[in-house]
């Protein structure tokens, strides 16, 4: 869902920045709640397919998986039935769910800098780039966070490294929220005097 929703926002971001006289044209209320509902009925077929298909697999007894979060991938490694069916739909599925929404994320952002640099002004690539740049900032914590986890999971093994990238991960949601809140004028000074309060000591 965080895909999707990454995905929808940079497009809005494109909107403003690249289209800003239509807008509220092309963003208005109705479209909003569509692009939404598509992707909460996208996720929940995909979830669905995923539970229908674990029906099918047998586990043994007292099966303990090594993760904080119980991941699809380490539920079909501990399966004691055949998994080719439901590793080639997840690998179906997770290229699918992740590809579109990157590839649209990277085409918004492109469509971005191209439009950034042909701006002659420097105020208006700075009001440019502070319109995307909480997303910007949310989408490489989002991504980087996860390609951590896949990765040192690939690489070292260990469920405990795993683990903390995995919580990072998840614990990210609770980030957005202050991210987007350092565009307010009264939460920037705020943080600023917080800031300066620490550096100059009790």
């Amino acid at each position: 869902m965080d895909n999707f929703l990454l995905t929808v926002m940079a497009y809005a971001c494109f909107v403003a920045i690249c289209h800003p006289l239509n807008y509220l044209l092309i963003m208005n209320p109705h479209f909003c709640v569509l692009l939404v509902l598509m992707s909460w009925l996208i996720v929940f077929c995909s979830s669905l397919l995923y539970i229908l298909l674990m029906e099918r697999l047998n586990f043994s007894i007292g099966t303990k998986i090594p993760h904080f979060f119980c991941k699809l991938a380490q539920v079909l490694k501990v399966a004691s039935s055949d998994t080719l069916i439901n590793n080639i739909i997840l690998l179906v599925a997770t290229a699918l769910l992740c590809v579109f929404p990157v590839t649209g994320i990277l085409f918004s952002y492109s469509q971005i800098i191209s439009s950034l640099m042909r701006m002659s002004s420097t105020e208006s690539k700075y009001k440019a780039f502070y319109t995307c740049g909480s997303h910007l900032c949310v989408v490489s914590l989002f991504y980087g966070t996860a390609l951590g986890g896949y990765l040192s999971s690939a690489v070292t093994h260990s469920s405990k490294r795993s683990s903390h990238f995995s919580n990072v991960h998840r614990g990210h949601p609770l980030l957005n929220p202050f991210i987007y809140s350092l565009r307010n004028k009264d939460v920037k000074e705020a943080l600023g005097r917080l800031l300066s309060r620490a550096a100059s000591g009790p």
